[in-house]
């Protein structure tokens, strides 16, 4: 019966389907032994991993270029205890991060210090009920030949379907239709944001999100969806196209950053700029717009500059709606929790902000480098308080807005 087993669970993982459940030991996630694992570096300037995992599972690997990085996807992994400081002896690995994909699927990126193709790549399975070895040599390459090889492969098993982004005219809304607020949890999945100690950015913010809702339907009048609902990966493009898909009327995504250079202190508001309104917002969205590159997503070929000139025009018209939208946040969190940032409404170019016709802002509800603000944003009293204040200043700008457009109409 192991020799069957140990067939199946081949064949699966060849094919790229889930391997069946013959005993108990297949329907738990694979877990990853860090002791019989390592990163280590190989002859001639290349590297070899070898991945020591609970039991067989569907895999594939990859290469992408600016920047360069090594992908491995897997049917879901069990991470615990898994980092770059545990794995990583390589001195051409600069960093490695892993963590969920997306539901279902888990993915590990190597970060190139040097170009480096694949050479080899296998899974060795047991006998079915022992651990199996993912392991994968890279040897090093010109620069012209790592970028022919590199990019993403196109297989629908795997992928999300390509993000179509269009803009519609809606038609208005009647007086008793809630306002839809899409609700965005900054990071998760195998991006963590920013960490301190035992706190994650992608934890804090989730928290945090499920917390607010739950405040703004208590208030009646608010329909609210989350970009996510669990420790997953979800791309800027897709946070954007979630709000479009539902017809939002507002977006709000939130953050819990650290500050390394300098100090920050207390709630800011942001919405965008082609301009950073200070060097602090400027270092800040270049922080979350690097979140696609971290997570190992293909960046190649996704600029439209057609596109991007039509999208502009649009956020001109949204850009005056989102700053009102972005002062009722400052007012009402500072009758809620008092004290907020010295500067608490700035502006940046922050990729998530950029749908062209939803009001949106981004909160930085603390700094996790703050021991004050860490203090704050990990108790649930204070985020209470912050929930209402955000509540209170959402509900004065829809009678604001819908008065100013009023006004404009006629």
């Amino acid at each position: 019966m192991s020799r069957l087993r140990s067939f199946c669970v081949g064949l699966c993982a060849l094919v790229g389907l889930a391997a069946p459940a013959f005993a108990q030991d297949f329907t738990a996630l694979a877990r990853v032994d860090v002791a019989n694992s390592a990163i280590s570096d190989a002859r001639r300037g290349g590297v070899q991993i070898d991945l020591s995992l609970s039991q067989g599972l569907p895999w594939r690997i990859f290469t992408l270029d600016e920047p360069r990085r090594l992908v491995i996807d897997f049917r879901e992994v069990d991470w615990t205890g898994v980092n770059a400081d545990a794995l990583d002896q390589a001195k051409n690995i600069s960093d490695v991060r892993v963590g969920a994909y997306r539901p279902g699927w888990s993915r590990m990126v190597a970060d190139l210090s040097v170009p480096m193709v694949l050479k080899t790549a296998e899974m060795k399975l047991g006998d079915g009920q022992g651990p199996v070895v993912l392991s994968v040599r890279l040897e090093a390459a010109s620069a012209e030949d790592f970028a022919a090889k590199a990019g993403a492969p196109n297989d629908p098993r795997w992928d999300l379907p390509e993000a179509a982004i269009t803009r519609e005219d809606r038609e208005a809304k009647p007086d008793w239709a809630p306002t839809v607020i899409v609700l965005d949890p900054g990071h998760g999945g195998i991006d963590p944001g920013a960490e301190r100690g035992e706190w994650s950015e992608k934890q804090i913010t989730l928290q945090f999100a499920r917390e607010l809702r739950d405040t703004l339907r208590r208030a009646g009048n608010f329909e609210i969806i989350l970009t996510r609902r669990e420790d997953t990966f979800v791309s800027l493009e897709r946070r954007v196209a979630i709000a479009h898909e539902v017809a939002a009327d507002i977006f709000i995504s939130l953050h819990a950053d650290t500050v390394l250079e300098g100090y920050a202190l207390g709630a800011t508001v942001y919405t965008l700029s082609d301009e950073a309104s200070d060097a602090a917002s400027q270092y800040l969205a270049e922080r979350h717009n690097r979140s696609d590159v971290l997570s190992g997503i293909d960046l190649t070929g996704t600029e439209d500059q057609v596109a991007e000139v039509l999208l502009d025009i649009a956020r001109r018209e949204t850009a005056p709606r989102s700053e009102r939208l972005a002062k009722a946040m400052v007012l009402g969190m500072q009758g809620a929790v008092g004290e907020l940032n010295k500067h608490p409404y700035r502006q940046g170019g922050f990729s998530v902000l950029k749908a062209a016709d939803i009001p949106s802002v981004l909160i930085e509800i603390g700094f996790m480098s703050s021991e004050r603000d860490l203090a704050n944003i990990t108790d649930p009293a204070w985020r209470q308080a912050l929930a209402n204040g955000i509540r209170d200043g959402l509900q004065a700008w829809v009678v604001a807005d819908e008065t100013a457009r009023n006004l404009t109409n006629n």
